[in-house]
């Protein structure tokens, strides 16, 4: 029988150190499926021992420990057991000569490197993004479909179908040295920015998730000690600490949303707002500005703006024309759309939603906007419509309270 506490006491590890125990474990056995699966088996055995013991003097210890010796019992099951003796007789000295596991300072290292190795340029950008996501962030299965824009089925689908690839095809999993950090970069990049965006904008009750900003914040500086010539990793770490910085005006006293107009703006950290900005014009003086450059520059605007009604949305406008220019993305055309309502009016900017309906229908953000401006062009029942099309597909509680605030207002 396992005890509710003990289910608790193993999730919130797994929160908190899942990825840097996985980091190490692959780091031992030197294959990802394997580590994966000799971590969920070393779960499964900490449910049933704690439930009759008692948690040990040191959880991660335990469970590394464990999640060892699992591996050693698949590979000497494996059909391959001759190929894998060296392995094995590896793991057996690794587990003899290291009772406890401790975490390794600093730990951000370890688990950068991981993503490092996990961004595989042998598969595609996006599926090893996901992967990484889901494997050494901890990010669940919806959470990553969320972050890509996908259905969840779907993503579920690309996750399986790649692990598939990677054991069909021998894929191994090696820490790249410099000279392979370049063809991984962009893949890094998009980890960080979406594991930030994930803890930024959550989908459970919390809705901001520190351990999340906090991590991803700590990563991003790590990259740019090792990429001290790239100016990407700077922007990126720009844009984190410019939205980061206004997480204390975005909940109320409640805990409820607070929209960008309704924050009080003297809760803003403007330390953090001042490093952030120091970077990115740190980043724009090398002359490669790229997309978290671009969205960092966005949102210093804000920062910096005295009200809400004081910012520069024409200058928003120009800096989404750059970004629509390099990539036709549709979220940019998206917030695009709302500056321009802004800089202009509402009426301006709604006929620009319609050729969106299609790749946003399923995007709450994308009916949420589109409500606030019908809202604000006198168009009152199809607002209403809208609102209730983004409350049905508001995964975060905060969010729809917001929204159906909003539509009972109009």
């Amino acid at each position: 029988m396992v005890l509710p506490g003990i289910a608790a006491a193993v999730d919130a590890l797994m929160r908190a150190d899942g990825g840097r125990l996985l980091a190490h474990l692959v780091g031992a056995v030197r294959d990802f499926q394997l580590a994966e699966d000799s971590l969920q088996d070393a779960l499964e055995s900490a449910l049933h021992h704690w439930s009759r013991n008692g948690l040990p003097r040191s959880p991660p210890a335990w469970v590394m420990q464990t999640a060892r010796r699992k591996a050693i019992d698949r590979l000497r099951r494996s059909a391959s057991f001759r190929a894998k003796s060296a392995e094995i007789a590896h793991l057996i000295d690794l587990d003899a000569h290291a009772a406890d596991w401790t975490e390794p300072e600093p730990i951000a290292d370890e688990r950068l490197k991981l993503i490092f190795t996990c961004c595989q340029p042998a598969i595609d950008r996006k599926t090893a993004v996901a992967l990484t996501l889901r494997s050494v962030c901890g990010l669940k299965t919806e959470e990553v479909a969320d972050a890509f824009l996908d259905a969840e089925p779907a993503m579920a689908q690309r996750l399986v179908r790649a692990r598939h690839k990677i054991a069909k095809a021998g894929i191994t999993y090696e820490v790249p040295g410099p000279e392979h950090w370049p063809a991984r970069l962009e893949s890094v990049l998009a980890v960080l920015y979406l594991m930030f965006n994930e803890g930024y904008a959550s989908s459970d009750a919390r809705y901001i998730r520190a351990d999340l900003c906090d991590e991803a914040i700590r990563l991003a500086r790590l990259l740019i000690d090792l990429c001290p010539a790239e100016a990407e990793p700077e922007g990126l770490l720009a844009l984190m600490l410019l939205h980061h910085a206004r997480r204390a005006g975005r909940l109320g006293a409640d805990g409820g949303f607070l929209p960008l107009d309704s924050q009080d703006r003297s809760l803003w950290d403007r330390a953090e707002i001042a490093d952030g900005v120091r970077l990115l014009e740190h980043a724009l003086r090398r002359g490669r500005p790229g997309p978290y450059q671009l969205q960092a520059a966005i949102v210093a605007i804000h920062a910096e703006a005295p009200s809400f009604i004081e910012t520069d949305w024409r200058e928003i406008v120009l800096i989404y024309d750059v970004l629509i220019e390099r990539d036709n993305n549709s979220v940019y055309r998206l917030n695009r759309a709302v500056a321009l309502s802004f800089a202009e009016t509402a009426a301006a900017a709604l006929p620009l939603l319609d050729p969106l309906e299609e790749s946003l229908g399923g995007y709450q953000p994308f009916h949420a906007a589109k409500a606030d401006l019908l809202a604000r062009a006198g168009r009152q029942e199809e607002a209403r419509q809208a609102y209730t099309q983004a409350i049905t597909l508001a995964a975060a509680p905060a969010e729809r309270d917001f929204l159906r605030v909003k539509r009972d207002l109009i």
